[in-house]
């Protein structure tokens, strides 16, 4: 069973990976994994919604087991504070924008370095980053 900040730290993990394999050369393992960096983030946002002691409601349970982003976002309560902020910063928009087109399927394709170099960049950005924006909400 994964606790909360075992997920924190495995989606820093899956970053800090991600990051490597860019500079190694690996364009299509950074991609793929970046994106776990994401979904292990929003599914830490998740697991502190789990109250102890309680049985969750079914369609909540199986709302957690996906990996869209879209999908985790709402399931974490997040979607208006993302739409508020995709509003509000323009270079946040566009990092989310590039990397909400991330999907597990990402795994059986073939990423160049420009690709894979966007896609990290977009979630690892420090300050208007896709993976700082989940961290503020953890």
């Amino acid at each position: 069973m994964l606790t909360k900040a075992d997920l924190e730290k495995l989606a820093q993990l899956r970053l800090d990976d991600a990051v490597f394999l860019l500079q190694a050369g690996r364009s299509s393992s950074s991609y793929y994994i970046v994106g776990y960096a994401v979904e292990l983030g929003l599914k830490a946002c998740i697991a502190k919604l789990v109250q102890p002691n309680v049985i969750p409601d079914k369609a909540f349970v199986n709302a957690i087991y996906t990996h869209r982003l879209d999908s985790l976002v709402s399931t974490a309560g997040l979607l208006p504070d993302l739409n508020a902020d995709i509003k509000a910063d323009a270079q946040f928009a566009a990092n989310w924008a590039i990397a909400s087109k991330w999907t597990e399927e990402s795994r059986y394709e073939l990423w160049d370095p420009v690709s894979a170099a966007t896609l990290v960049a977009a979630i690892s950005d420090p300050k208007r980053g896709v993976f700082q924006w989940v961290k503020k909400h953890w």
